[in-house]
């Protein structure tokens, strides 16, 4: 299956973040953004993404929060859901996982590793 044409909603409250997360996965992705937990909702009902990169620390509504909301939607429960934040630790990794997350990535993120997780589930898709 080929991975273009898929469209990722990231979601973080720091823009440098955003903007270096959109610059390397565009082409072959088509990227969607939102600063904050509210507008990713929001997004996510209204653009149907692929796939969803969220951060858990924002200042409205935490990563979880919104993934929980996520899910309580028809039209977004079935959106897969990697998150990507600061808080390292096996505690954080074990709740996004158990609450059905499908993976978890620590920042400072590396560019390859993000390609690499989003491309390999396209391709399993």
């Amino acid at each position: 299956m080929s991975s273009s044409g898929k469209r990722i909603l990231v979601v973080d409250d720091d823009k440098i973040n955003i903007v270096t997360l959109a610059n390397f996965l565009k082409p072959p992705y088509e990227v969607i953004v939102a600063l904050d937990g509210t507008s990713a909702i929001k997004s996510a009902k209204q653009n149907n993404p692929d796939m969803i990169l969220l951060d858990i620390i924002m200042p409205d509504m935490n990563g979880f929060d919104v993934f929980a909301q996520l899910k309580e939607f028809e039209a977004t429960k079935n959106i897969p859901v990697i998150f990507i934040t600061a808080l390292d630790n096996d505690e954080i990794e074990e709740k996004g996982k158990t609450l059905g997350a499908l993976d978890y990535i620590t920042k400072p993120f590396d560019k390859t590793i993000v390609k690499t997780k989003i491309d390999s589930y396209f391709e399993k898709g």
